[in-house]
């Protein structure tokens, strides 16, 4: 009944327009305040929560994407894409699809993706014959994929605050965000059989296509070099965000030359307030973890579980269920700082791996971003289109229907997420 409270409370402040951190703060205060008098113990928990040096990883990689970003890489990408798989039966879906994918990749983020990729995508789209609800549900659904392929910012969130290797989170993304893409990509060729009135798009010719990659090359091998790092062994993930950045650097000033003084400065204080953002939603979440602590709710949950009788997979379904909820009120970085430190303390009594429940949060997740009636995504759609928001949602639901089939197959197959990280030496 506890639990049930505080998230009843939580979410409504929330759902009033107060930010995340603000939220949590103030709900956290009130607890520790009831419980112990004061708030003495406030300021060493907080402190100890940001005392991390795997933090330095955050400002790094959302430096690394901004500097991509503004340097436009993203058309060369988009042409690359359209070039390798733009001539098959929905091609141009395909090509979409994979230039989301490559995107996700580089920026980590996946309102970035779903705006900078349908910027391009949407007008090509329409031109050849693509049903606009079509063009507008698969860039909303590809744009999501930012959050499952590293480096994402919602994976290094759950990396911290429930204190799992990122390296380990980062390498078991790939093949869940592979798959999800697959699955996508499928359904994109599948409409271009159906779909009659879809234009076919001509083959360009390996010389043509070997121009766009040569176009794209720098950008498209930064992804290996970040996440092969890792996987190898040769830098840790906050190593691997610093020559991320370095990298971009170079991308952006030497190769596309367009990327002065000015963008610099731009870029910094981009990335300062992004970092500081997050930062202030970390300590909150922190105040949060230590005030239900306080009041035993964890455990208070583990003994409820366990008078329910439910076993490990019937326990995850349930937190699923609810997550799947809440997604479509709550933004993502909300559920995964309330959820998290709640249901912990009963995954690691059902010796729960947390790598796989990590990857199958952010899938859960994906499918906040275009579930209504908050789904980020679809907004950014709806702006960037100037579309009917019932048109994006008609389109986006079909991918609603992947995702769960793709959420699913990795409750079902932990080797999915697991099995990369198991074999870079992660272990559990």
């Amino acid at each position: 009944m506890m639990t049930f409270t505080i998230l009843v409370v939580l979410i409504a402040m929330l759902l009033t327009g107060i930010p995340i951190f603000a939220g949590l703060a103030l709900t956290s205060l009130a607890i520790t305040i009831l419980s112990e008098g004061s708030i003495s113990s406030v300021a060493d928990t907080v402190f100890a929560k940001l005392d991390n040096g795997l933090l330095t990883a955050i400002p790094m990689f959302a430096f690394m994407a901004h500097v991509m970003i503004r340097s436009k890489v993203v058309d060369d990408l988009y042409d690359a894409a359209n070039a390798m798989v733009g001539h098959l039966k929905g091609g141009l879906g395909v090509a979409t699809v994979l230039a989301c994918t490559i995107f996700a990749a580089i920026s980590g983020s996946s309102v970035a993706t779903a705006l900078t990729i349908g910027s391009s995508a949407i007008p090509q789209m329409k031109r050849f014959g693509y049903r606009p609800s079509d063009t507008y549900g698969v860039i909303a659904a590809g744009g999501t994929l930012g959050i499952l392929i590293p480096p994402s910012g919602p994976l290094i969130l759950y990396a911290i605050v429930s204190e799992t290797s990122i390296g380990a989170l980062f390498i078991a993304g790939l093949i869940p965000g592979i798959m999800m893409a697959l699955l996508f990509a499928i359904y994109c060729m599948a409409q271009g059989y159906l779909r009659k009135e879809i234009e076919d798009v001509d083959w360009i010719g390996w010389k043509s296509c070997l121009g766009a990659m040569r176009k794209s090359f720098w950008s498209l091998i930064m992804p290996p070099l970040v996440l092969g790092g890792i996987y190898l062994g040769v830098f840790t993930a906050s190593e691997a965000a610093a020559i991320g950045s370095i990298y971009a650097l170079f991308v952006g000033s030497v190769v596309y030359k367009n990327f002065g003084i000015r963008d610099l400065a731009i870029t910094a204080y981009d990335t300062v307030r992004t970092t500081s953002m997050l930062f202030m939603i970390l300590a909150a979440a922190a105040m949060f973890g230590h005030a239900v602590t306080i009041i035993r709710l964890p455990i208070q949950l583990m003994e409820s579980v366990t008078s329910m009788g439910l076993g490990p997979m019937q326990f995850i379904l349930m937190i699923m269920l609810v997550i799947f909820i809440l997604g479509m009120f709550l933004e993502t970085i909300a559920i995964i700082l309330i959820t998290t430190p709640i249901i912990l303390p009963a995954l690691m009594a059902f010796d729960v791996n947390l790598v796989w429940y990590g990857i199958l949060l952010m899938i859960n997740l994906e499918l906040a971003l275009i579930t209504p009636p908050v789904g980020m995504n679809l907004f950014v759609i709806k702006g960037i289109a100037k579309a009917p928001l019932a048109d994006v949602i008609r389109g986006a639901m079909p991918y609603v229907i992947l995702m769960l089939i793709g959420l699913v197959l990795v409750l079902i197959f932990e080797p999915l997420a697991l099995w990369l990280p198991r074999l870079a030496g992660f272990g559990n």
